[in-house]
């Protein structure tokens, strides 16, 4: 569609209104997952594709097999030629949270290359938004005191998909990934344990027999580490009252070979067969022998069953444990749950109070399964001067004509009260400034702020940067202090309380003077 438009516009050379300077706005109409804030991302994938865009003789060649009529030699010239060196790209900063109606980014430059920047734009800003909002809304529900760790890839919509969601989870609040290219590609704490299929690969001690395993920093060898394991392992079950003879004895050989090859990172699944009669007793049988030679195992996943009453018992265990022999840091051991959490199974894991240390969120969280698009859209707001507006029978959907300014104004406990949107000439919002509803013209209100923020910068100018693009751990430190200096109300899962976005005296009148200009007076008969 976009390449069809260009070339109508270029027609067969007469026509020159690819050349006219056009300004678009990029934004949303509502916020996701039924929330009333949204945290803007993708910013910094979005300058560099237009700082570096190009077409090349076989994307052309391309296009004339697919378009469905003789493409003029003037365009294909065109778009040979083009570059984004007469671009000039306005943006909120990434990681700020916004709301709908606002222009997350607007674009200045001819007609015809702002409409095809569009599609790649609206992809690059929708996913990573809705999942970084989708990320910070699991950050809140769970809290500052567990980590969460991201855990989506095998369900993430391909590998594009599942690295996005890992580097915009990251930003939204996660604490690690699985994703070990995205760890290497954006510096992500990689996380994870062992896997159900390498545990139930082992059937008995004697599968350790043909493995070479020695433990570093130590002199000990692999019969002798089984000896002690094998002591603990009978003192433990008697203490919590586990049949011995019951424990899987494949589950306690996989668990062997995991410590000797990680001793510093010891932490593992332990419901393959049975979390309480098998699969903690052998994990502490083997986290004792580890501390007997002066290393410290890490602690337990549980990726099925009821993770609230599981981690509690399991807390127990570990505090028992601790006692008994005296070593404190066994009652600390971390305690991971996974298995299909959503935010719903937060809140409710919170309200059993809980005993996990970190979750492991999958599905869920990289599919934005409650939500799976944003709905961005990129609107034409004013060409060769001229303001241009969209009608809509739905007030929503119609757009505010012209460049824009948008400013946030703060109250006076240091909370944003209200955003609001003016024509970019008029000057900055001062003292008492009038908001109005852009729709109902009964809802106003007078707001004295105490600070007034602008939300836009400048990030290209004529094609060249000259704006900071922060890493990704500014990013994700700009998104954690937006939402904490947030009232909670306006961030809360539930029942949310919605954030006002206005617009000035002017840009109403505008807006609404150009809706009467270009709504045709019905006729009746």
């Amino acid at each position: 569609a976009v390449v069809s438009t260009q070339s109508g516009h270029y027609g067969r050379g007469k026509c020159k209104k690819h050349e006219e300077i056009a300004c678009f706005d990029l934004f949303f109409r509502k916020n996701p997952f039924k929330g009333e804030f949204t945290l803007f991302c993708g910013l910094e994938e979005c300058i560099r594709h237009i700082l570096n865009l190009k077409f090349d003789k076989s994307d052309v060649e391309y296009l004339k097999t697919v378009l469905p009529y003789d493409v003029h030699q003037g365009f294909i010239d065109y778009l040979l030629d083009m570059d984004c060196s007469d671009i000039s790209v306005t943006a909120i900063p990434e990681g700020t949270i916004v709301f709908p109606r606002e222009p997350l980014i607007t674009l200045e430059g001819p007609l015809a290359k702002l409409q095809i920047l569009e599609t790649t734009l609206l992809n690059l800003v929708n996913f990573a938004s809705l999942v970084a909002t989708n990320a910070a809304r699991f950050r809140l529900v769970a809290g500052d005191h567990v980590k969460l760790l991201e855990f989506g890839l095998r369900r993430a919509q391909g590998p594009d998909g599942g690295v996005s969601a890992s580097r915009y989870c990251f930003i939204g609040g996660f604490d690690g990934t699985s994703n070990i290219l995205a760890g290497k590609m954006f510096g992500i704490p990689c996380k994870g344990t062992n896997a159900h299929s390498f545990i139930t690969s082992f059937t008995s001690l004697k599968d350790l027999n043909n493995l070479d395993l020695t433990i570093n920093r130590s002199s000990v060898k692999l019969e002798e580490f089984i000896q002690i394991a094998l002591k603990y392992k009978t003192e433990v079950c008697e203490l919590i009252g586990v049949n011995g003879t019951e424990t899987i004895e494949g589950e306690f050989a996989s668990f062997i070979s995991y410590a000797l090859t990680f001793p510093e990172a010891f932490l593992v699944l332990v419901d393959s067969y049975d979390v309480f009669n098998s699969g903690i007793p052998n994990y502490l049988a083997v986290a004792l022998a580890l501390h007997q030679l002066n290393f410290k195992a890490a602690g337990v996943r549980i990726d099925s069953g009821d993770l609230a009453y599981q981690s509690i018992e399991i807390r127990k265990t570990f505090t028992r444990i601790a006692d008994h022999y005296s070593i404190p840091e066994l009652a600390r051991m971390s305690i991971v749950g996974s298995n299909d959490i959503c935010e719903d199974t937060i809140a409710s894991l919170n309200q059993q109070n809980h005993c996990l240390d970190a979750l492991g969120v999958g599905t869920h969280l990289v599919t934005c399964k409650s939500q799976p698009a944003l709905g961005c859209v990129f609107k034409l707001v004013r060409i060769s001067g001229v303001n241009r507006i969209k009608l809509s029978e739905d007030p929503m959907k119609t757009t505010m004509p012209g460049r824009k300014a948008l400013y946030r104004l703060m109250g006076k406990e240091g909370y944003p009260l209200a955003d609001i949107i003016q024509n970019c000439d008029e000057p900055a919002p001062s003292g008492r400034v009038l908001c109005r509803h852009p729709n109902n013209e009964v809802k106003r209100v007078y707001i004295n702020p105490s600070k007034v923020i602008p939300l836009q910068q400048v990030y290209i100018r004529d094609g060249k940067l000259v704006g900071e693009l922060p890493s990704i751990q500014g990013i994700r430190k700009r998104c954690e202090s937006e939402i904490r200096n947030m009232r909670r109300d306006h961030v809360r899962s539930m029942n949310p309380t919605p954030y006002k976005v206005s617009v000035s005296e002017d840009m109403y009148q505008l807006m609404h003077r150009m809706i009467l200009e270009h709504t045709p007076i019905k006729e009746m008969q």
